[in-house]
């Protein structure tokens, strides 16, 4: 079996909008495995149901509810999901400090089937960004693909300005753990305010206004960008801390 045939007939691939906070949830599944095992990544509370229902027409199983980092731009979804699944678990960062079923530390792997994505501390943005990368074997997608939260953005990043950001360690995370990664790695960011769907580390190596810089002149660029402070920061941060409710039962 080659890799395209097998990328075609075992993973189920679907980027999901959220217009208000501009959020992309992705969601993939292992439609070659019996249960169809499936898993969301950056999922929001407001659209748990179109979510659920999407999951349920397809015939998927889910299994995982992941979050790249604290958001704090959006309630994330994860809460809301386990009430209306209640076996779905919950997985965010051990770094992050927040509350959830399983914490990921960087090279674990979080499995569905017979797919599975590796965890790479990027921290920056936040003190515990992840990013999610599809395996290097054949018989996994290819081409890979990142699913970088808000530390890579197409032709952009993430501000580093709150929630324990750093410009030199985001930079760091970048260039050591997302830019190694073959050129023809597909980016999927949290985010996109442009319309831009999709990019590759071939593409933001070259064309990226700010990570194609030299460390100190990306410093010097974050520390003016003179952003505004978070519309939903306030609301966001405290309830993503608790896996998007308050005190949730565990499900576990």
């Amino acid at each position: 079996m080659t890799s395209s045939s097998s990328f075609s007939s075992k993973l189920l691939f679907r980027q999901l909008f959220e217009k208000e906070s501009s959020t992309y949830t992705y969601l993939l599944a292992d439609v070659s495995h019996p249960d169809k095992p499936a898993l969301l990544i950056d999922p929001v509370d407001k659209t748990v149901d179109r979510d659920l229902n999407l999951i349920n027409e397809l015939g998927l199983k889910l299994i995982y509810a992941m979050n790249t980092h604290v958001h704090a731009d959006h309630v994330t979804g994860t809460g809301l999901l386990k009430t209306k699944a209640p076996s779905v678990k919950s997985v965010i960062s051990k770094a992050s400090g927040a509350k959830a079923d399983v914490f990921v530390e960087p090279g674990d792997k979080v499995s569905i089937g017979d797919l599975y994505l590796e965890v790479r501390a990027t921290p920056g943005h936040t003190a515990g960004c992840v990013t999610y990368v599809t395996g290097e074997e054949a018989d996994q997608p290819q081409p890979r693909m990142a699913f970088t939260g808000d530390a890579v953005l197409i032709r952009g990043c993430g501000r580093t300005d709150f929630q324990g950001g750093s410009s030199d360690q985001l930079y760091e995370s970048v260039h050591s753990q997302i830019f190694t990664l073959p050129k023809d790695t597909l980016i999927y960011p949290a985010h996109d305010y442009k319309g831009f769907e999709v990019s590759t580390v071939g593409e933001e190596l070259q064309n990226n206004p700010r990570l194609t810089k030299d460390k100190e002149t990306f410093k010097s660029i974050m520390s003016n960008l003179n952003l505004a402070y978070p519309k939903m920061i306030d609301v966001a941060v405290p309830a993503n801390m608790v896996c998007g409710l308050q005190d949730l039962p565990s499900a576990i």
